[in-house]
């Protein structure tokens, strides 16, 4: 059995890249679907959407609190209401009206003041911590092992909350309006397109859906999101989202027996698993908009991918190579998501060697997250590029091993070799010989 599986990965993963049509094109789509099920069955999306449904639920309210005090000078307050009672319709009409009129007090009874200032830094506690889970598991999806700096998590952070819901209701009021002129009304008058007109009226929630979608993959992850992949990713979620609501709604009308079972606890159940889904289809469609853009990824996944030893010593002298050359020139400089998709690869292997680097005082990262040389180019010699990649140790406690005499002297006859044929040769001389290392007089 172990054995078909391994031949069936093989041929749909590596075999399925050179085939012809039209079982190749078929194949090479099918990596994708069988992509996500694999990575949704390990187990790690799931639990970060669970996290994510607990911490929403919880910072919910003080959201809505701070959008409404955004939106008081727009004239737009009900908007976030519609909003809202859209998002929890799949638990049922009765329940969703229910659920957006609790939620609607809670945010009348925070702006009248009841609560004190312990349990409003809590509450804005939860915000923060939910933003911060949200960027944590679209760098896990991505492969991306360096957060944002705190400077730039605040600023980005302040400003999806304030533009996030003015954008939602400069969008809605420009729907309205379009839906109150004249144009509109001429269109409803004529009964073909006036039975258009209702479909897309009913399909604009969940194309606003593919929209954020699309905008959360293309802005959260730490690293740069081609737009095509987002996407890809974005209507595919969306999509998936629309179909899930409408199952998971049919599916609450006919549970009457989990509704005798838990009573009035039936709501909170519903809407707990309502909001976990909604995180899962939304990490879903992250993973694959990854793999839209990284299709080598397709069958490794999120197992562990370590470079060797001489890969890590190609991969420190490419990344100085790059890096010192464009900042010599003046272009565009380097940060982590670049490197790794001009090198081909992944994030996470490439993560060691840069830190390697940047402990070897070869790199130094600037508040953009990008990275600069440590020094300048002459100054920075090919043997101590090698020997940082080499040497440094980073992540993991280092152990002494024991060492064999003879197997020490021919190591230590290895790297003086090294070291003589690098020579005093530097990275200014690499770049000068257009990535070739200069030969010796």
């Amino acid at each position: 059995m172990r054995r078909w599986l391994a031949d069936l990965e093989d041929g749909l993963f590596q075999k399925s890249r050179s085939m012809g049509p039209p079982w190749g094109a078929v194949l090479r789509w099918l990596r994708y679907p069988a992509a996500l099920i694999r990575d949704w069955l390990a187990g790690e999306i799931n639990i970060r959407a669970m996290s994510l449904a607990y911490t929403t639920l919880l910072s919910l309210v003080p959201l809505m609190v701070f959008s409404f005090a955004i939106l008081k000078g727009l004239g737009a307050r009900g908007d976030l209401q519609v909003i809202l009672h859209e998002f929890f319709r799949p638990v049922g009409g009765a329940a969703a009206t229910q659920l957006t009129d609790s939620v609607m007090q809670f945010v009348t009874n925070m702006r009248g003041g009841l609560l004190g200032t312990l349990g409003l830094a809590f509450l804005v506690y939860t915000v923060i911590t939910t933003i911060q889970k949200v960027e944590a598991s679209f760098n896990f999806v991505w492969r991306v092992q360096r957060p944002r700096s705190f400077g730039r998590r605040f600023t980005k952070y302040l400003g999806v909350m304030i533009l996030g819901p003015v954008l939602l209701t400069v969008a809605i009021g420009l729907l309205g309006f379009a839906q109150r002129s004249s144009f509109a009304q001429w269109l409803q008058a004529v009964a073909p397109l006036a039975g258009l007109l209702l479909f897309l009226g009913q399909m604009l929630p969940y194309a606003i859906v593919a929209v954020v979608f699309t905008f959360m993959y293309a802005f959260i992850p730490n690293t740069g999101v081609q737009f095509r992949a987002a996407l890809i990713g974005g209507v595919t979620a969306g999509i998936i989202w629309a179909l899930v609501g409408k199952v998971f709604t049919a599916a609450i009308v006919y549970s009457s027996q989990m509704v005798a079972i838990y009573t009035g606890f039936a709501i909170v159940l519903t809407t707990l698993i309502w909001v976990y889904l909604s995180w899962l289809i939304l990490l879903i469609g992250a993973q694959l908009a990854f793999y839209v853009q990284f299709p080598q990824y397709l069958r490794h996944g999120h197992d562990s991918v370590e470079l060797t030893g001489s890969d890590r010593e190609q991969a420190g002298l490419s990344i100085m190579y790059l890096i010192g050359r464009d900042y010599a020139a003046g272009k565009g400089y380097w940060n982590p998501g670049r490197l790794a998709a001009e090198l081909d690869i992944p994030g996470i292997a490439l993560a060691p060697v840069l830190a390697c680097l940047e402990q070897g005082g070869l790199l130094v990262v600037t508040e953009k997250e990008q990275f600069v040389p440590g020094r300048e180019s002459e100054g920075i010699l090919l043997a101590d590029i090698v020997a940082s990649v080499r040497s440094l140790q980073i992540g993991r406690l280092p152990i002494e091993v024991t060492r064999v005499t003879s197997a020490a002297q021919v190591m230590r006859e290895v790297e003086a070799a090294m070291r003589e044929r690098l020579g005093t040769q530097s990275l200014k001389d690499l770049i000068a010989g257009d990535g070739h290392v200069l030969k010796q007089d």
